[in-house]
């Protein structure tokens, strides 16, 4: 049964087509096929499932169970559960959000995300994924992000915001902090690639050689170069580079303690292990 719960934490708007021109429940299998856009947008919903498609005129909703399949304009919501809500514009049956539980993937051209919940949002083209069991997870081909509590994806800004425990993983590199936020763009070859990851939190930047912690950190990925401020420690070995300050260059293995972002002079330590390195 819908979570009303599930409803208010997403109060979110989408916008779009109309749907639905057969009601199938409780068949071997129903399909729903959208109409006409009550905004302007042709694009149409097809929501398709195992176990049946119920109306629930009452509320504006639609519920797909079993193996439930929702698709528009090439991006795909799957679950074991769908939910539509739907508004009444200009008489036509405006599709604006569609609730997944269970077993979620929603796939697009470029980049695919799962999670036990999720909404998608028409109207904003954003999902947000849930997961306790499993982390929500995104994947791009290029990255790989992942969060505790939540991760949002605004398709029209390329924008991923991940939530508690965020981490981004590309090759031997990790990024983790309490909250990530990563900019993507194409590449020459249609690619979608994080360009920038603005991170705030416990921000723990991984590679083979070295670790770099901070407070908060900006991260370019063109130039493979990240700064920190707050409570900055590097760490290579039993080496340790300790300052308010720095820039990591994750290329090169150049790592710089910086002055303060106003220029103020900032005392700086750092502690050098002669045996590091030794057994």
């Amino acid at each position: 049964m819908h979570n009303q719960s599930f409803h208010r934490y997403f109060s979110v708007v989408f916008g779009a087509v109309s749907l639905l021109a057969v009601i199938l429940y409780g068949s071997a299998g129903a399909y729903g096929q959208s109409l006409q856009s009550a905004n302007g947008d042709d694009a149409p919903v097809t929501v398709e499932a195992d176990d049946g498609i119920e109306w629930i005129r009452e509320d504006q909703m639609y519920v797909a169970r079993g193996n439930a399949r929702a698709e528009r304009g090439g991006v795909v919501v799957a679950a074991d559960t769908l939910t539509a809500l739907y508004r009444d514009q200009s008489g036509a049956t405006d599709i604006y959000r569609i609730e997944a539980i269970g077993n979620v993937v929603i796939t697009s051209e470029k980049q695919t995300g799962y999670g036990e919940r999720a909404v998608y949002d028409l109207d904003e083209a954003v999902a947000v994924l849930l997961g306790t069991k499993q982390p929500p997870r995104l994947e791009t081909g290029t990255e790989t992000i992942t969060a505790r509590d939540s991760l949002e994806y605004w398709d029209k800004r390329q924008i991923a915001v991940a939530r508690g425990n965020a981490e981004a993983k590309k090759d031997d590199r990790t990024i983790r902090a309490d909250t990530l936020i990563a900019r993507f763009e194409e590449d020459a070859a249609g690619t979608l690639v994080a360009k920038r990851m603005d991170a705030v939190g416990n921000v723990v930047i991984t590679t083979a050689e070295e670790v770099a912690r901070g407070d908060e950190g900006i991260y370019n990925v063109d130039s493979e170069t990240a700064i920190l401020q707050g409570n900055v420690r590097i760490t290579r070995g039993e080496n340790q580079l300790n300052g308010e300050r720095a820039e990591v260059n994750l290329k090169t293995g150049i790592s710089k303690l910086l002055a303060g972002p106003d220029g103020t002079r900032q005392r700086v330590r750092g502690l050098f292990n002669p045996k590091s390195g030794k057994k």
